[in-house]
């Protein structure tokens, strides 16, 4: 799909980068995993709020890390109580992407339904980590929400075919938030990137929560493209996504594209995605038929963080920020702006990513140094299989060499 209309605002597009000035896998795999968890941590204060709200609450636009909504009283106020949003605190989003991370580094293959099982159920409820929301020690499981809990009632507690488990769970971005580790591993192939991630999510989510979490790892694997651009991202997810989910893609990025400045883009995203969004106007009131099967919706983050992409032209700073501001489950679509703007190159502000890793306590760069090994693992395996797969395939007469 080509983003034909014109801009609305006369500020420019940042730059395609020149050829040899291009990133490599290890830059990317970093931008992109640092980039989510960035993105994760400035959302977080105002996720469930209106943009209006959270202009009133911030007296403007949010610009950087901020405080929790509540300041100090955050122990007890409704509806956030007990966590500690905000001052640089990353939330369940990349708790769940560095899990993810921890079961590549344990298989060091490509995974599917069964992995999400055997490795990822008892890495959240076995092993005790530093949960920066809660400024304790505890087993993840008691921080991530009750759509994630649902696998470790489906899969350890149901023994549930992990193919099927997620049937049956609310449909949200509960298993897309943490599929940016699927598309860099898949770096620079969307469509493996795609399959690979509707495979693993299967164990989580069902209808167009698990399309997206499938897109989403196709966005990242697309971004990773040398010479990619927001519009080739998007043209690359179109080509795979289906349904109401394609639709709502095609319909927030056409309007997307007629916007260079956040401020100006945060309604009419909202509107161009409404359509297509189950939650409703009042996110913390859903409506009777939210999160419900279909095949005409989609979730509302991942078509806004690839709309709030293209508004910024790929720059990281942008599109992060617009995605904050745009309120509403803001820090997973943070945390999708942030991942595919990092694999496209963008660098993450170190003032950002250094007051992040040090308030969550979290080292946000070893889970990609870990990846990026992994990442030329798979590359290594995968043409091995690939050369086996070509001479049994010339064995048996399947290649004909043309005159």
């Amino acid at each position: 799909m080509a983003l034909k209309n014109p801009k609305e605002s006369k500020q420019p597009k940042q730059p395609k980068k020149p050829k040899e000035t291009e990133t490599g896998l290890e830059e990317r795999i970093t931008g992109a995993l640092v980039g989510a968890a960035v993105g994760d941590a400035l959302g977080g204060p105002v996720e469930g709020y209106s943009p209006d709200q959270i202009l009133e609450r911030h007296a403007g636009r949010v610009h950087g890390i901020v405080g929790p909504w509540n300041g100090e009283a955050w122990r007890t106020a409704r509806p956030i109580a007990p966590y500690h949003k905000g001052d640089g605190h990353v939330t369940d989003d990349t708790l769940m992407t560095h899990a993810l991370v921890r079961v590549y580094a344990q298989v060091r293959d490509h995974l599917d339904a069964y992995s999400i099982a055997d490795h990822l159920v008892p890495d959240l409820m076995q092993t005790p980590r530093w949960i920066p929301e809660l400024e304790a020690e505890a087993i993840p499981l008691h921080r991530i929400f009750l759509a994630e809990k649902w696998l470790a009632t489906r899969l350890h507690y149901g023994h549930i075919d992990p193919r099927e488990a997620g049937v049956g769970n609310i449909v949200n971005c509960g298993a897309a938030m943490y599929m940016a580790p699927v598309g860099l591993v898949n770096a620079a192939h969307p469509a493996a990137a795609y399959a690979e991630a509707l495979d693993i999510a299967g164990a989580h989510q069902s209808s167009y929560g698990r399309e997206a979490a499938g897109v989403f790892a196709a966005a990242v694997a697309a971004a990773c493209v040398p010479g990619a651009t927001p519009d080739s991202v998007v043209t690359a997810c179109l080509a795979l996504a289906k349904d109401g989910t394609r639709t709502a893609i095609e319909q927030v990025c056409e309007v997307a594209a007629r916007y260079s400045d956040f401020e100006s883009a945060l309604v009419p995203l909202r509107e161009a995605i409404a359509p297509y969004d189950t939650v409703g106007p009042d996110y913390r009131a859903p409506s009777l038929d939210a999160r419900r099967p279909s095949r005409t919706k989609a979730i509302e983050e991942l078509p806004v963080a690839l709309g709030m992409l293209v508004v910024s032209g790929g720059d990281y700073r942008h599109a992060v920020l617009g995605s904050v501001n745009y309120g509403r489950d803001c820090d997973s679509i943070a945390t999708m702006a942030g991942a595919v703007a990092g694999a496209l190159g963008s660098t993450v502000p170190q003032d950002w990513s250094k007051t992040v890793a040090e308030a969550s306590r979290l080292d946000l760069w070893e889970p990609a140094t870990t990846l990026t090994a992994v990442t030329r693992e798979l590359f290594e395996r995968d043409v091995l299989r690939r050369r086996a797969h070509e001479a049994a395939f010339t064995e048996i007469g399947g290649l004909r060499c043309s005159d």
